[in-house]
């Protein structure tokens, strides 16, 4: 039911598609999306939230716009694509479904931060702007503990022309494509790397959404459910 990072010691985990009610084709832990039946998809979160040992009374979630908007947490659902947090009472989840989901942890500081990073996100460079809004609530980026999950890979992760420019034009490093496809999980480490976190401090699970363990828009053409990334205070 869940992945976990060997470097951020609080709550978290990264979903897979296993352990939950959805039918065909989601089979079965869908956490979101618009096509399965709600009260699978609430049965799920239930289900889900207790294998991690979290109480779902406090949890922050997202209207996921492809964006850069960070926003401090608050029980329920708010627009943008990231979440941060100083208190210890709430619970952040990412949904994705090909798109990178990063997690942050400062335990020095206690704060904590979620980010839902699929190429628009990357080139905005959504990671720095996470960090950046954990600055405010008084995390130290050397101290942040950052653990990025399960994303598709360069090799299935074709793009057009338009969209290579953009990266170009927002510096990245031109090593991060070959030819048409990008590595989505290097430009968020070089983000984060120049934003000032220890390349200690970075762990990467180095999946692709395409394996069957997880859940793939792309794969099937839109036709599939949500995975998660939690993360909440001890």
């Amino acid at each position: 039911m869940w992945l976990h990072s060997n470097n951020i010691t609080c709550h978290h985990g990264f979903s897979t598609r296993k352990g939950g009610v959805s039918p065909h084709p989601f089979k079965s832990l869908n956490l979101g999306g618009s096509i399965d039946k709600p009260e699978n998809i609430l049965q799920n979160r239930a289900l889900a939230l207790q294998g991690l040992g979290i109480a779902s009374n406090e949890l922050c979630y997202l209207d996921q716009v492809h964006g850069t908007a960070v926003c401090i947490a608050k029980a329920g659902v708010q627009t943008g694509d990231a979440l941060v947090t100083n208190q210890k009472n709430k619970t952040l989840a990412i949904g994705v479904a090909d798109c990178y989901p990063i997690l942050f942890y400062d335990a020095n500081n206690g704060v904590i931060g979620a980010a839902h990073a699929g190429w628009r996100g990357t080139v905005g460079k959504i990671a720095a702007h996470t960090l950046k809004q954990m600055q405010a609530l008084g995390a130290d980026v050397s101290a942040v503990q950052v653990a990025i999950g399960q994303g598709i890979s360069q090799n299935k992760f074709e793009v057009g022309k338009e969209v290579i420019e953009q990266f170009e034009k927002a510096g990245f490093s031109n090593t991060l494509w070959r030819d048409n496809k990008i590595d989505l999980l290097a430009c968020n480490k070089e983000v984060l790397l120049k934003s000032g976190v220890p390349e200690n401090n970075i762990w990467a699970m180095q999946r692709c959404t395409f394996e069957d363990d997880f859940f793939s828009y792309r794969r099937d053409k839109g036709q599939t459910g949500r995975m998660w990334a939690v993360i909440a205070l001890p």
